[in-house]
């Protein structure tokens, strides 16, 4: 039995080609009609458009292509009500009536079909591959630091963690930018993706102190890991700017009590060494599509080396065993 999701007068059905392992839908799409208000006399006069309506959609279901010319859509999982949210471009990014793919009021695309708004949707070049389109959210949060922080060239930058946006990060920065860009981790096989990366400098954490400079003007927390933040700090010259990408999961408040204690106790003496060393403290989140597609078009960023594994859309269970274990980058789940 196939899934239908519930939709709205300016939702799309999309058919998802590919996901990535956060849920980031590559899409091609159709217009449905179930949302439209039809007079009462609708069956004599819609009945064979119906009818036929009907039959073209069986055949979608069974991989016919609707729309040809729509070809192949990204879609931004933050979905926004049009009639209720901010006019600005900067209000419209965090309208508090946003809903959320796969995390708020909204189901995921770990589907067949999911439904999202027209204006969400993203054209594809022809030129950038499916694996590719699915780098585009992760690519365009690291092209969000640029709109956020003018790095000078004389500026030394650090990338603190080597997941795929710390190495989407490091590439950004380096491109778009003249500052000198320092790409911080622990795994030697991940930083060595950054290899030939003309700007970009690999270290790995423990080699710190013998390679790399004192201070930073600038470092870029992408860790994923509260012990991140103290180390981000612990980089940064006094005045100096802190870009958060992080989102922390406080610690279980069925674990080990001395365990919340010492991040509780971490976390003031992060905030202690802001207030004192005067750090900016800049968070960052979501970037521009266009210019993501544009990068990866160009082939201005390499991406195609962190898919470690595929899976089909029913065997997604183990999709997730996957994406958990140590040193995998990118999982990509297909219908």
């Amino acid at each position: 039995m196939t899934y239908r999701p519930s939709l709205s007068r300016r939702d799309l059905i999309s058919t998802v080609l590919a996901t990535g392992s956060q849920g980031e839908p590559l899409c091609e799409c159709r217009i449905d009609a179930a949302a439209m208000d039809l007079p009462s006399d609708w069956p004599s006069r819609f009945g064979a458009s119906l009818h036929n309506a009907h039959a073209a959609m069986l055949a979608l279901e069974g991989g016919a292509i609707a729309n040809a010319d729509e070809k192949r859509m990204v879609g931004h999982y933050w979905l926004r009500n049009p009639s209720r949210a901010p006019t600005g471009a900067a209000q419209r990014a965090h309208d508090p009536n946003r809903t959320t793919l796969g995390i708020f009021q909204r189901n995921g695309a770990f589907a067949e079909f999911l439904t999202v708004p027209a204006q969400n949707l993203h054209r594809v070049p022809d030129s950038v591959s499916d694996d590719q389109a699915i780098f585009v959210e992760p690519l365009a949060a690291a092209l969000q630091i640029l709109e956020q922080v003018k790095l000078a060239p004389t500026d030394r930058v650090a990338v603190l963690g080597d997941g795929k946006l710390g190495l989407l990060c490091s590439q950004v920065l380096a491109q778009g930018s003249a500052a000198v860009v320092w790409a911080i981790g622990k795994h030697p096989r991940k930083l060595a993706l950054l290899d030939g990366h003309k700007g970009v400098t690999t270290c790995l954490l423990g080699e710190l102190p013998a390679r790399a400079p004192t201070w930073f003007d600038v470092v870029v927390e992408c860790t994923g890991s509260p012990a991140g933040l103290a180390q981000a700090l612990s980089l940064l010259r006094p005045r100096g700017t802190l870009v958060l990408k992080s989102t922390y999961a406080p610690p279980a408040l069925s674990g080990d009590p001395s365990r919340s204690q010492l991040a509780h106790t971490q976390l003031q003496q992060a905030l202690t060494k802001v207030v004192i060393d005067e750090i900016c403290v800049m968070g960052s989140r979501c970037g521009p599509f266009g210019a993501a597609l544009r990068m990866l078009a160009e082939g201005r960023v390499s991406v195609d080396p962190m898919i470690h594994s595929r899976f089909r859309l029913a065997d997604g269970v183990a999709a997730f065993r996957a994406a958990a274990e140590p040193g995998v980058l990118k999982v990509v789940l297909t219908p």
